[in-house]
């Protein structure tokens, strides 16, 4: 058996021990870690993340990031709607925002200048708590997990057929096909999925899921140039935008019974 074919069996066995679960939208997902140790990784980072930045303290700007918040953690899913959301704007230009486990928000005031609208920060912050709702970190932590006991076993496998310079070249092209195969692409499902969470949150808040795809192009128009899409651990702007636009159509009859039921959400956003 050739040393790849050995390191594939691997790779297979690796993954056999890893628990299977299905994500909010039915795809099949691999986690390793439980509920607990994920929220307290989660708290850990957002105190370490809190010390290391800048908390804003414009008062107008953070309670309109709560505001939005609010509205779409009321339109969860048990048992995540029932659970207090920390929320953390930080004085950054950075356009970024995150979620962690342990319901955990950070928005940073760039991502206002880019988030034109509520609608916008609505699909922001939306997508951010998909990512959590759907457990990608759980998942991630269990690729990478997964993909380091095969690279071992690999390796351990090789080393008694092969002399050093052939094992070397056949686990540096290892690491790159598990890099290339696995890790990013896997990245690239958890963010259209969490795309797609995003868009049902904050309609079913009353936020406009065509927002979403206009986010996204504010945000390729702020970007310099991006890596091949293959390569990248986020899908190309343009195919996010399409795939935004295609599924707005399923999201928007959520969206018109919301705003019938209770109107349009009243969150102000701050003039500049």
């Amino acid at each position: 058996m050739r040393v790849w074919q050995k390191v594939t069996v691997s790779l297979i066995g690796a993954a056999v021990i890893v628990a299977c679960s299905q994500s909010p939208t039915g795809r099949s997902a691999l986690r390793l870690f439980s509920g607990s140790e994920m929220d307290q990784l989660g708290a850990r980072t957002y105190a370490e993340i809190k010390k290391e930045e800048k908390i804003s303290t414009d008062r107008r700007k953070i309670a309109y990031v709560q505001c939005v918040t609010d509205d779409l953690v009321a339109a969860l899913p048990a048992p995540y709607s029932g659970k207090r959301w920390e929320v953390t704007l930080f004085a950054n230009d950075e356009a970024n925002a995150f979620a962690l486990p342990g319901e955990k928000i950070g928005v940073y005031e760039g991502m206002l200048d880019v988030a034109k609208t509520r609608d916008q920060l609505a699909a922001v912050i939306g997508h951010e708590i998909g990512h959590v709702i759907a457990e990608h970190g759980n998942e991630r932590m269990s690729s990478q997990t997964a993909a380091g006991i095969g690279m071992q076993l690999g390796g351990i496998l090789a080393a008694s057929e092969f002399d050093q310079e052939t094992v070397g070249l056949a686990m540096a092209v290892l690491g790159a096909g598990v890099q290339i195969g696995i890790l990013l692409p896997y990245s690239r499902s958890h963010e259209s999925e969490a795309d797609q969470l995003g868009v049902d949150y904050m309609a079913k808040a009353g936020y406009d899921p065509a927002a979403a795809a206009k986010l996204w192009r504010n945000m390729a128009a702020s970007k310099g140039a991006q890596p091949p899409e293959f390569l990248s651990t986020h899908p190309s702007p343009q195919s996010r935008i399409q795939a935004l636009e295609r599924y707005e159509s399923q999201a928007m009859p959520v969206y018109k019974q919301t705003i019938a039921r209770k109107g349009q959400p009243d969150c102000q956003r701050p003039s500049s």
